[in-house]
């Protein structure tokens, strides 16, 4: 469990992922000093990693749920394989140890993906069910009121003002090859200095500031905050999926949103056309959400739920005995 001032400071960095320490420790009240220690500190326990990341619709991919059902005895090895693979993200093992369930950027072409082809001839799979995303009402992590100690409004308006995200303009561009050894750098470490990218690029800083500012400005890249959030003392967790007429859609998938402990929250194709996830700190937390939160949004006509046993992955982090690790190269 994370005190106060790391709170403070991941909201910080949810807000602004590369903002200097000096800033952040400015909002946050601590020393610049302070902050790095404690970010490093929690980096190294594997409690959070900044990533930079790019958009998969550069590539033409789209987003897909897909839950993979299997024999139990091969759900070691092929919770391994599936996390390996660069198109997978947010991957979890479900209660009952028989169904995975990830997020994977596909191809939108007219035929069955390649790596869902792939994944059907696996022994043991015994059944893979895809759903497209639709619709994205919160990204995760959106919202961190919701879990922790959060910034005050000043503060955080300050943050914002003097480290304010660029705003994509147009469509993503497609980076070209010599990007490569910079965003790979970034998918390691998205708050990497200028200085230390420019190293691993043997481009000039300035070379780079350019760079970055082009790929951050077309939407090409973004930063992501991943967390391990059984250390921020919510250990049960579960994928909510629901379903409701075309009608209420919007309203209920943005209600559900918005819900407390909602990190998460989607519209997709399929019968059950709403999935969202729910960070708890017990199983008596998530039916109290159930019965007293999820009741009361309405247009909610039936649902399930997945209790997600073992985190195997969020977006660029694997995750090894509750530790955020980097994927092997």
């Amino acid at each position: 469990m994370l005190d106060t001032l790391d709170s403070h400071i991941l909201h910080a960095l949810h807000i602004a992922p590369r903002a200097p320490f000096r800033l952040v420790g400015e909002v946050v009240g601590a020393s610049e000093q302070t902050v790095a220690r404690r970010y490093r500190t929690m980096r190294r326990a594997g409690t959070v990693r900044v990533v930079g990341l790019v958009d998969p619709a550069v590539q033409g991919l789209v987003a897909s749920l897909v839950r993979v059902s299997l024999r139990p005895d091969r759900i070691d090895a092929c919770a391994d394989a599936l996390t390996r693979l660069p198109e997978v993200s947010f991957a979890h093992i479900t209660f009952g140890g028989s169904e995975i369930v990830c997020s994977m950027a596909t191809p939108h072409e007219g035929r069955m993906p390649e790596v869902l082809r792939q994944l059907s001839r696996t022994p043991g799979v015994l059944d893979i069910d895809s759903r497209m995303v639709l619709h994205t009402y919160s990204p995760p992590g959106a919202d961190w009121r919701r879990l922790s100690p959060s910034l005050p409004e000043d503060a955080e308006r300050s943050l914002r003002e003097h480290h304010p995200r660029t705003a994509p303009q147009g469509p993503p561009l497609a980076p070209h090859e010599e990007d490569a050894p910079l965003l790979a750098a970034l998918a390691e470490d998205g708050r990497a200095s200028q200085a230390t990218l420019a190293d691993r690029t043997g481009w000039t800083t300035g070379r780079v500031g350019r760079r970055l500012e082009s790929l951050e400005r077309s939407g090409t890249l973004f930063y992501d905050v991943d967390l391990a959030l059984e250390k921020l003392g919510y250990p049960f967790s579960a994928a909510i999926w629901l379903t409701t007429s075309p009608a209420h859609l919007h309203a209920t998938g943005s209600a559900v949103a918005a819900l407390p402990r909602v990190v998460f929250a989607c519209a997709t194709t399929g019968a059950q056309n709403l999935m969202a996830i729910v960070m708890c700190t017990s199983t008596a937390d998530f039916y109290d959400w159930l019965s007293r939160r999820l009741a009361t949004v309405p247009g909610v006509t039936g649902y399930t739920v997945g209790v997600r046993l073992r985190i195997l992955k969020k977006a660029a982090s694997l995750v090894y005995q509750g530790r955020l690790v980097a994927p092997p190269r």
